[in-house]
């Protein structure tokens, strides 16, 4: 008998899995206790555009992935700071500095938490920050600290 599990089924499978058991235990324990359904044209056809529903709202997630990322190839993003005597800044420049920044003066929207920098910026110079828009997909933001 094929069923199509509505939850995660130990030593059988995930939800949304198609699987084949044995007649009695798809009835008598899987589908009594609603952890399956049987798998009948109409749920098959129901898993399958469940499916393509999520393949294309990956697709299309990846597509804007792309799309940031070529926008962010070009942006430079100035930061007037004031420093102290030995060039240490007052303060820093964090994740969350350089996402307003960016959707301030540029209109892109990256969340804060995909811009990975190590340390907050403390001094002065250029710097290249990598952005984790979407699974190997990144993306570069270069970062210009100046004196005020």
């Amino acid at each position: 008998m094929k069923v199509i599990l509505t939850q995660d089924v130990k030593a059988q499978g995930k939800k949304g899995d198609l699987i084949e058991v044995s007649d009695g235990y798809g009835r008598n324990y899987l589908i009594a206790r609603k952890l399956a359904i049987p798998a009948d044209a109409k749920a098959i056809n129901e898993l399958k555009n469940r499916e393509a529903s999520q393949a294309y709202k990956i697709e299309t997630e990846k597509a804007a992935a792309r799309e940031i990322a070529a926008k962010l190839e070009g942006i430079l993003v100035k930061f007037p700071a004031s420093a102290g005597a030995d060039g240490r800044l007052y303060g820093s420049i964090t994740s969350k500095d350089i996402a307003e920044k960016l959707e301030k003066e540029h209109g892109v929207t990256v969340d804060k938490r995909k811009i990975s920098l190590a340390d907050p910026i403390k001094t002065f110079g250029s710097f290249s920050v990598e952005v984790k828009l979407y699974t190997e997909i990144t993306g570069k933001i270069n970062i210009l600290v100046s004196e005020k």
